[in-house]
């Protein structure tokens, strides 16, 4: 069975790894806001789309040690760096979308590629 508490703890582990916050977590994962932090609150238990979707996208998670803590993080075969290393060959390969900004009286700007 799963324990919430440590699953928690990895997803932040996951998080600080990549230094984002949970709202990037759950955009960069493909779920709502609200189920991350349902989830990290301890309110839901994560389901197993939940689960396969992070590792899916952080390639350096596996579902072992996602779920049961066995194994290690990141894993150690040509895990990737961290989403915001600031080395050249970063995301070499991607193309920027858009760039969201938030500002602290609610507001925000887009930038459209």
């Amino acid at each position: 069975m799963l324990n919430s508490k440590e699953f928690t703890n990895r997803i932040q582990k996951i998080m600080e790894y990549h230094q984002i916050s949970a709202s990037s977590f759950a955009d960069k994962v493909g779920v709502q806001r609200s189920s991350i932090s349902h989830v990290l609150s301890g309110r839901n238990k994560p389901s197993l789309d939940f689960v396969l979707k992070i590792t899916k996208v952080f390639t350096e998670v596996t579902l072992d040690w996602l779920l049961n803590g066995t194994g290690e993080f990141p894993k150690t075969n040509g895990a990737p760096t961290p989403l915001f290393n600031n080395t050249p060959q970063n995301n070499l390969s991607k193309d920027m979308k858009r760039i969201v900004v938030f500002y602290n009286d609610g507001t925000f700007e887009e930038f459209k590629k």
